[in-house]
């Protein structure tokens, strides 16, 4: 059963699609989570004559904003409202070795609110926020420090190679091609802890939350798994005399 924030999200995401379709104009959501873009492909069946895309700044991205509306129905372009800022210690050979959550809780502590802020990408001792356009500035202006490492923030286009998740490439041998088989054998848990993750809500495929376990993931898609990262499927490349598959996963770190 959806909590009334869920099902006011919902709602909030047919409204947009029917404004842009009524108004004839672009508009977009703040940054998604996994669960909110589940919650988003829930809803689209409610306009399915909006054009609607997902993007968060790069491919790569988890957080993503949802824009409605597409050039064959307005006649013209235009692009995600995302910037991307560089964070870098302001005397590298003092600052601390810095994380996700100490870069996210400091951006937090300004007051910033989590849905203007898409992934937060670590490279060496600099970190690489993407945002909404109308934060960039913001972000630059005011953050100054994170734990005790002073930094300096300047918008720059995009983040470089290292920065970007790096995608390794293994074969895994797995009873089946069902989604929890998948599941346990790439993240090394039982079969029972698997399940639990399911019912927790903590498996995504593409985006949208999956709860049917036995759903067998297609070649390409994004497995997400909440609290031990993510991985493209493959897809079976050999089965074993005693009916095992050895499948192929690209495991992003």
């Amino acid at each position: 059963m959806q909590s009334e924030e869920d099902i006011r999200l919902k709602k909030r995401f047919t409204e947009l699609a029917e404004k842009s379709f009524q108004q004839n104009q672009y508009l977009f959501t703040g940054f998604l989570g996994l669960k909110e873009q589940s919650l988003f492909f829930e809803a689209r069946s409610g306009f399915p004559h909006v054009g609607v895309c997902l993007f968060g700044g790069n491919d790569f991205c988890e957080r993503q904003m949802a824009r409605f509306g597409e050039l064959e129905e307005l006649g013209y372009e235009e692009e995600f409202p995302i910037a991307c800022v560089k964070i870098s210690p302001a005397a590298p050979k003092y600052a601390e070795a810095l994380t996700h959550r100490d870069y996210l809780g400091a951006l937090i502590n300004l007051g910033i609110e989590r849905s203007t802020m898409g992934d937060i990408l670590l490279a060496g001792q600099d970190a690489y926020v993407y945002c909404q356009n109308v934060m960039a500035d913001f972000i630059c202006d005011n953050l100054s420090r994170v734990k005790h490492t002073a930094v300096s923030c300047r918008s720059v286009e995009d983040v470089p190679g290292q920065a970007r998740p790096h995608l390794r490439e293994e074969t895994v041998n797995v009873a089946s091609e069902r989604l929890d088989a998948v599941v346990s054998a790439v993240c090394k848990l039982s079969r029972s802890q698997s399940m639990e993750l399911f019912r927790a809500g903590r498996i995504f495929v593409g985006g949208r939350m999956i709860e049917n376990n036995s759903a067998v993931p297609k070649p390409g898609d994004i497995v997400s798994v909440r609290g031990y990262g993510r991985f493209v499927y493959g897809g079976a490349v050999y089965e074993t005399k005693k009916g095992r598959y050895g499948i192929r996963v690209e495991r992003y770190e």
